[in-house]
């Protein structure tokens, strides 16, 4: 009846039942969802600010960039203002009442493939003559899409 040294194939404990070596995970995984759940819930909740009544300004609200001012050149050199055919003697005092009003105002040059590039050249100095500070050529990317 004495205690020996436990022999190989022997049971380790008094009941005769070999010890679990298993973590069983499903309480663990049940608890992350309810954790997760609980978060989800609460997440929201904590965003909330203090409520506060705003005062009210009369200043203006932030505008949105202006679509830029396009002058295009045809085949025949042509400038148009937008849509607007500019003759030589109308197109100074549009081009300077428009940089009056913005002079920071973007203006793109379009000029068709077979203008001169000095025709081109001219009517951008025209365009800077009248106020303009930003000035860009538009051209066509190979994919497609337009490029500044």
């Amino acid at each position: 009846m004495g205690m020996g040294p436990l022999r190989t194939g022997e049971l380790d404990d008094e009941f005769g039942v070999a010890p679990l070596s298993e973590i069983n995970v499903t309480p663990l995984v049940d608890v992350m969802l309810v954790l997760l759940i609980i978060f989800m819930v609460a997440a929201p909740l904590m965003t909330v600010g203090v409520p506060v009544n705003l005062p009210k300004t009369a200043a203006a609200k932030v505008s949105q960039p202006k679509q830029p001012v396009v002058v295009s050149i045809d085949a025949q050199g042509q400038p148009f203002l937008d849509k607007e055919p500019l003759t030589s003697d109308t197109m100074m005092p549009k081009l300077r009442a428009l940089a009056s009003a913005d002079p920071t105002q973007v203006v793109l040059v379009r000029g068709d493939r077979a203008v001169p590039y000095g025709r081109i050249v001219e009517i951008m100095g025209q365009v800077s003559a009248a106020g303009f500070s930003k000035v860009s050529l538009i051209a066509q990317a190979p994919s497609g899409t337009p490029a500044q």
